[in-house]
């Protein structure tokens, strides 16, 4: 027969006693949600043949420190358009992610501050916006939806 024993949870934080490889230290972008959401299709766009190549390797291989140079260059990747972002068009990057930022980040509420952005970005970056496996007209570029 089995024993009856109280459940216990633990008490504090989890500490990995693993150190973490030297190579895989590198700078954090610096950005919190609502700035990545608002960039997300740009950095895609901006970064794509640097996100193709880590997914590759992700495939290739699970272990997670098989493809630290691949997300090395996507990380600088992202922090060179977040700093194209702040030099061109901050003032409409910030727009929008304050606006995803008070709207629970739907882009849906904030379509205005979204199309100001794009006009921004496709002006001085020459970012497009492309949304995957979208038909027709994209949302962002339509002038009589219901929620802009």
């Amino acid at each position: 027969m089995s024993t009856y024993r109280e459940p216990t949870l633990p008490t504090g934080k989890f500490v990995d006693p693993t150190p973490a490889p030297a190579e895989s230290a590198h700078p954090e972008v610096g950005a919190t949600s609502a700035p990545l959401k608002s960039a997300a299709y740009f950095i895609g766009a901006h970064c794509k043949e640097y996100n193709e190549d880590f997914m590759l390797c992700k495939n290739e291989n699970a272990d997670p420190a098989h493809c630290l140079k691949e997300g090395r260059k996507v990380t600088r990747c992202a922090m060179d358009l977040i700093t194209k972002l702040r030099e061109n068009c901050e003032k409409e990057w910030v727009a929008h992610y304050q606006c995803l930022e008070k709207n629970n980040q739907e882009y849906y509420a904030c379509r205005k501050p979204e199309r100001t952005l794009n006009e921004c970005v496709f002006s001085k970056i020459k970012l497009e916006k492309v949304i995957p496996g979208a038909s027709g007209t994209p949302i962002h570029l339509r002038t009589d939806s219901i929620y802009s």
